[in-house]
């Protein structure tokens, strides 16, 4: 059984990428098998995949011997041309048609084995579906996921780094994370305006630190929405003494936010 190419695909369907959707395909598969390549051995692995639209890296993920690939796809108009993809890799492939922020992603893929995520992620819900993953991360091995060069800059970045802020703060609190490498928009259709890149989010063994989640996010987000004062400013909304506070974890009040590491971050969530 022979397949069409996704670009005859995208032609067959008229599948031409919605910017409401956030969507950008890629038509070029040496690009997608980079990608995959990256994530590692797939043969023991589920993987989910969010917005594939018409298949491109669902192929280089099955052609690579994933044991099972699920799909999620919002777009009906691209279901036929991912029907057509089932067809030819059989049991291997399902695809779900549905909004991944609603899924439960432990219900639709095997729950007594950590799983991974590859995923070209529609550009305008990435960091909300980042924050979705990272309350089930215990249940996932890897992520790589391409989203904007800037927003990639963002979770990987380092205390002192200009990018350093809530979401560094947040993902690497659990996991650990590098810019694997950029994509050039030319590889796109149609190109997107801005630079994308490829991140590796790996879920470290315990936290960084035994604090509650929300209540970390909760200082961190105080402390961010006033990034250009100093911290005892922005985190008079979560203590009724931030300087007496500060003292008692040995961080300096007159720091800016991101000047504190994720564990004094962490030392804070821990007075609340």
């Amino acid at each position: 059984m022979s397949l069409l190419s996704t670009s005859d695909l995208i032609k067959k369907y008229g599948l031409d990428a919605k910017k409401s959707l956030g969507q950008n395909f890629i038509l070029d598969k040496n690009v997608t098998d980079k990608i995959v390549r990256v994530a590692g051995d797939l043969t023991d692995f589920e993987v989910l995949e969010v917005g594939p639209g018409p298949g491109s890296l669902s192929r280089s993920i099955l052609d690579a011997g994933a044991k099972k690939l699920v799909a999620v796809e919002k777009d009906q108009r691209c279901l036929e041309a991912l029907n057509e993809l089932k067809n030819f890799y059989g049991e291997h492939f399902q695809i779900i048609e549905g909004d991944a922020l609603e899924i439960d992603e432990t219900k639709i893929l095997n729950s007594e084995k950590k799983f991974k995520i590859i995923a070209n992620l529609p550009y305008n819900i990435g960091t909300v579906l980042i924050f979705k993953w990272l309350k089930i991360a215990p249940k996932i091995a890897s992520m790589h996921l391409m989203l904007q060069k800037e927003v990639v800059e963002r979770i990987t970045a380092k205390p002192n780094d200009n990018h350093y802020g809530r979401l560094a703060v947040m993902v690497n609190f659990l996991c650990h994370t590098k810019l694997v490498f950029t994509v050039s928009r030319t590889v796109f259709t149609p190109p997107p305006k801005v630079t994308s890149a490829i991140v590796e989010i790996i879920p470290r063994e315990k936290p960084l630190a035994d604090v509650d989640f929300k209540k970390l996010e909760r200082v961190v987000a105080a402390a961010f929405n006033q990034r250009r004062k100093m911290i005892k400013s922005g985190l008079k909304s979560v203590f009724e003494n931030p300087e007496a506070v500060l003292n008692e974890v040995g961080i300096r009040s007159d720091l800016r936010p991101e000047n504190l590491t994720i564990e004094e971050f962490c030392k804070l969530a821990a007075r609340l």
